[in-house]
């Protein structure tokens, strides 16, 4: 099988998994399908579940088992690593560029000048492109590397992969609505447009501040020999991997039927479903190096996702054109406007952006 017929097998069994099975479960469940293909995506036809002091205690006992000893890992590879490096490299004259088109963006994006009444809506593409620049220039001061110089062919195609990539979860989140837009009316083809190009920026923003981390002295020194996993290689690989890809099947058919209970499976089941078939092809992946205790790929991805993700609720708070969060059980402690469980989603999701950009490095070809 050639490369390109692999990347594309894998994308169909994704995207069919991803589109049919939350769909087959609101046809068996009898729920009418008019407003799950509603576009633009206006109404609220979803009741989520109230507060419970329950659900918030049992969520954030789960996280924080899963987080604490990455954190204080990581607090240790700050102490034995020399934090304060010395840079080689100049920052580049298109990094000052992404600084200031940054700045300006940012005032136009929390301000409501009049002349500026017709661009208020769209802020968001360029405050993001100007991050990704950023952060490509303190990669490049870093180390005198970074995608955007390096690897121009997978840094051009991060982009139309993003956009793909995120609408496949605002179609997933059709069937919880755990976030809906607000501010601005868009007639449909503009709503497709401009949302294209805002998430197009998702995956190099991620990727790249990925880069920047990894680069950083502390992630080895914590990381690169932590935590075995030796279990997993005493398991059948692929006999492992159908049943994970049955339970992610599940899961997803789950949320179309009840999203209160299955809402944070959709961060969770994309990543699941391409890891498991990745391993019955027989390919490495991101979860492949901690058998033998390198964690620094896992710890690198969920790292850049929550960075970017404070960013994203932080612009996204005085925007005129936003989105606001329904979450069921959890929906208390607002940080901006994601309660703040809502933040560990970003972990997985960095996760998701590492395979992801696994699969566009085998088919970009560098030019």
């Amino acid at each position: 099988m050639t490369r390109m017929r692999s990347i594309l097998l894998k994308f169909f069994i994704l995207a069919g998994m991803l589109l049919g099975l939350p769909l087959l479960g609101i046809v068996l469940a009898g729920h009418p399908l008019a407003g799950y293909f509603e576009f633009p995506p206006k109404t609220q036809y979803i009741s989520h579940a109230p507060f419970s002091w329950i659900a918030f205690a049992a969520y954030t006992l789960l996280i924080l088992a899963a987080v604490l000893p990455l954190i204080i890992r990581g607090f240790k590879g700050f102490k034995s690593a020399c934090i304060y490096s010395l840079n080689k490299f100049s920052f580049p004259w298109w990094g000052w560029v992404g600084v200031f088109t940054g700045i300006v963006a940012w005032i136009f994006a929390w301000t409501r000048f009049a002349w500026f009444e017709c661009f208020q809506p769209h802020t968001f593409f360029p405050l993001w492109a100007s991050f990704i620049l950023v952060v490509n220039a303190l990669c490049y001061r870093k180390s005198g590397n970074c995608m955007m110089i390096n690897r121009p062919g997978y840094f051009l195609l991060l982009f139309p992969a993003s956009a793909i990539f995120w609408w496949f979860f605002e179609y997933l989140n059709r069937f919880v609505q755990n976030w809906h837009y607000v501010g601005v009316e868009f007639a449909p083809w503009e709503y497709f447009l401009y949302a294209t190009l805002s998430f197009s920026t998702v995956l190099p923003a991620v990727l790249g501040t990925r880069d920047l981390i990894s680069s950083s002295p502390w992630l080895e020194k914590g990381f690169k020999k932590f935590l075995k996993i030796n279990k997993i290689n005493k398991v059948k690989p692929k006999a492992l991997a159908i049943i994970v890809l049955v339970l992610s099947g599940v899961g997803l058919f789950g949320v179309g039927v009840l999203p209160d209970y299955f809402f944070p499976l959709l961060w969770i089941s994309p990543f699941l479903i391409l890891i498991s078939v990745m391993t019955l092809f027989g390919e490495n992946h991101v979860l492949s190096d901690i058998t033998s205790g390198d964690w620094s790929v896992v710890i690198s991805s969920a790292l850049a996702a929550f960075i970017c993700g404070c960013f994203w609720e932080m612009w996204n708070y005085f925007s005129l054109s936003k989105w606001v969060y329904s979450v069921s059980f959890v929906h208390r402690f607002q940080i901006f406007e994601m309660p703040i469980l809502g933040y560990a989603g970003y972990l997985p999701f960095g996760l998701e952006c590492a395979v992801i950009s696994t699969l566009i490095k085998k088919g970009a070809k560098p030019f």
